[in-house]
């Protein structure tokens, strides 16, 4: 009844299947040349002024996570599950109907080559025709016909049901792919070496995510060519949940790293913001310490119970070279001063420079005098962080693809049937079979049989 009706017989239209294949196709093509989703966005704005909306209601600024996309899907599992409901019960019929008898006239119409004509004892005909028969395959039957028998064997029946796992393989993919588009996660994260986050910017909709644990960046090494371009970067990273470094792992490119159903990959490198002065300093002419300081960090002169707070940090201030403020804090002082690095080219050009500008002299908390070894750059770690929880029933619909295609071209459904009859004072054996596809392979095996039985039967 069902296939009497309209709706049952559009949705298992062959038709329907292909006009959704070339849709999808379409949406595949246009998501993979369409510009990125803001630059779309601002077009249909200044296109069609007020209509943004609608976009967002559907997504089409992300057409692999839009509605259309998913109502493609939909209806084409819709299709393919009523066309495999439409097919089966003949495929079962078939499947469970006995093939044994053969049909009359199986025999009729056979080759020559193929009856083989004797003048030995029939019972010893059979005892070879079975014994040829069970080293192919593993089960056969026997019947009697008046002038002797037939012995049937089969391989293959489940093949019948190659199609339907291929069906179920690409029903059980787009499952996984739609679980995984809906509930998945894809973020960016960015980490200074030193650095522990938990806090990852989604790549969807600019939102954040925070993790169920830390990620820290235990050190970054970015290796250059002579030309200047990035020859290799690695990050070595440290997991931590609970307090406790769970698990610790070397990214590379191409070699992500997994924790807690998230996978890791090296997506990009940079530099921080953020850059640290060397800084060193003497006390009454002997060597003091050193130390690599960013804005805001503090340090202490125990030399003096005195601390001290670093206030800026520039690369090149007034084009006279790297230069930090300090602030010394101490119980008798509480003084502002810079330290260049360049100081000895300042005093070239201006001899009277600190008693023009005291807060020039590095030496104005005396008797410490401060001075920068150099400046250097702080490397962030750019990781690109994905959770798809479609990824076992992805992984299990290739598994299930695999097996239904070699089932489908390599596995066929096989009769054969060997008749052994008394024809006056001679037996005749007639050797024939059918197959659902690869008829040359079904006569290559009837042909092999021929030629073992005819040796047992000459030896």
């Amino acid at each position: 009844m069902l296939k009497n009706n309209s709706l049952w017989s559009f949705f298992s239209s062959v038709k329907l299947t292909i006009t959704l294949l070339v849709l999808i196709v379409f949406v595949f093509i246009a998501a993979t040349f369409l510009p990125p989703p803001d630059v779309v966005q601002a077009f249909v704005n200044q296109l069609l002024p007020g209509t943004a909306e609608i976009f967002f209601f559907f997504h089409l600024f992300d057409l692999y996570h839009s509605l259309l996309f998913y109502f493609l899907i939909a209806l084409l599992s819709l299709n393919l599950m009523i066309c495999s409901i439409n097919r089966f019960p003949a495929l079962w019929r078939k499947y469970k109907a006995p093939h044994f008898p053969e049909p009359a006239g199986s025999f009729g119409n056979l080759p020559q080559h193929l009856i083989i004509a004797e003048a030995k004892e029939i019972s010893k005909i059979k005892l070879i025709v079975k014994s040829v028969l069970k080293k192919k395959y593993r089960s056969g039957k026997e019947a009697d016909t008046g002038k002797g028998s037939i012995f049937y064997a089969e391989r293959g029946r489940f093949s019948l049901f190659g199609v339907y796992i291929v069906h179920l393989s690409i029903l059980v993919m787009i499952a996984g792919a739609i679980i995984g588009s809906i509930f998945g996660l894809t973020a960016d994260i960015n980490i200074k070496e030193g650095e522990t986050v938990n806090l990852a910017n989604l790549t969807k909709d600019n939102g954040k995510h925070k993790l169920d644990f830390s990620v820290r960046c235990d050190k970054f090494i970015v290796e250059f060519y002579e030309d200047g371009t990035p020859k290799t970067y690695r990050s070595d990273l440290s997991f931590i949940k609970n307090g406790n470094v769970e698990k610790q792992g070397t990214l590379l490119v191409n070699h992500p790293l997994t924790f807690d159903k998230f996978r890791f990959y090296q997506s990009s490198y940079g530099v921080a913001p953020e850059i640290k002065a060397i800084v060193t300093y003497t006390v009454a002419g002997k060597k003091g310490g050193s130390k690599a300081l960013a804005a805001g960090d503090t340090f202490d002169l125990p030399e003096c119970k005195a601390r001290g707070f670093v206030m800026r940090v520039e690369e090149n201030i007034m084009q006279w070279g790297p230069a930090v403020k300090l602030r010394i804090i101490s119980p008798e002082k509480d003084i502002q001063f810079w330290v260049f690095q360049q100081l000895d080219k300042l005093l070239a050009m201006k001899p009277n420079l600190f008693s023009e500008a005291p807060m020039l002299n590095p030496g104005l908390f005396k008797p410490f005098v401060f001075s920068i070894d150099g400046v250097e750059h702080t490397y962030y770690t750019g990781l690109h962080i994905v959770r798809d929880p479609g990824i076992p029933l992805v992984a299990l619909g290739g598994l299930l693809m695999i097996i239904g295609l070699i089932i489908v071209f390599f596995m066929s459904y096989q009769c054969i049937g060997v008749r052994i009859e008394q024809q006056d004072a001679k037996i005749s054996i007639s050797i024939t079979g059918r197959s659902n596809r690869n008829n040359q392979q079904l006569q290559n095996r009837i042909d092999y049989l021929c030629r073992q039985i005819d040796q047992e039967l000459k030896a």
